[in-house]
């Protein structure tokens, strides 16, 4: 899988599409490889005239694994937040959002359509937000503002997001990313037993197991500032699209992103949770691709 050296790290992606189509970046969420963009999703944007380009975040896949830094303590960042002071990450979502620039960049490519899903949402409003000169829309999927009052996850979906497997070994790490989608899926759209398992298999053994890794992208999350105010700013097509079943970011936070941003689109998405099963590929790709058609 080629890389390219940006923002001080190596960035591992793939492209779908034509080197010369206008660019479509999609950032991924929170220990989300960039297998977990559907295939068909980014070759149904990729027929439509796009280059797709998926990529690992830092801490994740075949990207940089910033060992260096440590696991931070998750428990005690928040504590720090509720006691009124100001967590401290080893890194920021900026800093995110900077790599996803500097990916543009090698590329040689000047602007793109940033889509950003759960976590990636965050890093993309951010891009849009620190970025603007290199964003032709925003889509914003299954995210939030991270305004402290909105809505929390439901217990047994943090619960299964967090919870370490059983041990390392390979079936005890498949059991338990299978229990989260499981838990975390979308009702209307479910994965197939096949489905989930295939999927588990092909990210356990495409990378080597890191819980420090996503502990400092967690870390980055609970420490990042509500974006509310800085995305009054943004002044590209934006579309936030939120499942009325997430269980993992309730729907309000969607509608809190809209809210936001001046002039964006909402769609609540019913039977939609937290999740890219095959079955919602094609709503995904019927939203985001007529919304960057629309505005491209």
């Amino acid at each position: 899988m080629p890389q390219v050296r940006a923002n001080n790290i190596d960035i591992a992606y793939e492209n779908f599409g034509r080197d010369g189509d206008p660019a479509v970046l999609l950032i991924m969420g929170f220990s989300g490889q960039l297998t977990l963009w559907p295939v068909s999703f980014c070759e149904g944007l990729a027929a439509l005239g796009y280059r797709v380009i998926r990529f690992d975040n830092r801490d994740v896949g075949l990207s940089t694994h910033l060992a260096h830094l440590g696991a931070p303590d998750i428990a005690g960042l928040m504590a720090t937040l509720m006691s009124g002071g100001k967590a401290v990450a080893p890194y920021s979502l900026d800093d995110m959002a900077a790599d996803a620039a500097g990916l543009l960049d090698a590329l040689g490519i000047a602007s793109a359509h940033i889509v950003g899903a759960s976590m990636g949402g965050m890093i993309a409003q951010l891009f849009a937000i620190n970025h603007p000169e290199k964003t032709k829309t925003l889509v914003s999927i299954m995210s939030t503002t991270g305004r402290r009052d909105l809505p929390p996850a439901k217990p047994e979906a943090m619960a299964a997001l967090m919870t370490q497997p059983a041990s390392t070994s390979r079936e005890d790490r498949i059991a338990a990313a299978i229990n989260t989608w499981r838990t975390i899926g979308s009702p209307g759209y479910p994965a197939t037993d096949a489905e989930l398992r295939a999927g588990a298999e092909r990210d356990i053994d495409r990378a080597a197991y890191d819980p420090a890794g996503v502990a400092r992208q967690m870390a980055a999350i609970v420490a990042a500032d509500p974006r509310n105010e800085r995305l009054a700013g943004v002044r590209v097509p934006t579309l936030v699209i939120h499942g009325v079943d997430d269980p993992l970011v309730p729907a309000e936070g969607g509608k809190d992103t809209a809210a936001s941003v001046p002039g964006a689109e909402l769609a609540l998405i019913p039977g939609m949770g937290h999740d890219f099963t095959e079955a919602l590929a094609p709503v995904y790709l019927e939203r985001i691709g007529g919304f960057i058609r629309k505005h491209g």
